[in-house]
């Protein structure tokens, strides 16, 4: 089967290469108020827990948990716990009961840095 290549290349950057070039700057579109960016970041959907605490362990221990196994953790009990956002630490907070759920009460928050929060 023969192909029929009309594609021509070199003619349509002749074509480009002798177009005239418009050198006028480009008005920049005007800028959106910052609250408008903020109300759509508003909307991104995130991660939030609530880290209990930690162990670091062989893998000859990590095969050895059963039922019933207890694991030390690197929190003290009754330390606040740290709350993180897509895995950025933001805060501590405390453990509550909120209906039937589990909750949490915030006390303390850093600053919340957007760059650190993106996943």
């Amino acid at each position: 089967m023969e192909l029929n290549d009309d594609f021509d290349l070199d003619g349509m950057l002749k074509d480009i290469d002798a177009a005239p070039v418009d050198h006028a700057p480009v008005s920049a579109a005007p800028a959106r108020p910052a609250r408008d960016m903020s109300h759509f970041l508003r909307k991104i959907p995130v991660t939030l827990t609530l880290e209990v605490g930690s162990a670091d362990i062989s893998l000859a221990d990590l095969v050895n948990i059963g039922q019933g196994s207890v694991l030390e953790l690197d929190k003290l009990a009754g330390e606040p716990l740290d709350i993180k956002v897509n895995g950025s630490v933001i805060g501590r907070a405390e453990v509550v009961v909120a209906g039937d759920n589990y909750g949490l009460r915030v006390v303390e928050l850093n600053d919340l840095d957007l760059d650190t929060l993106a996943p």
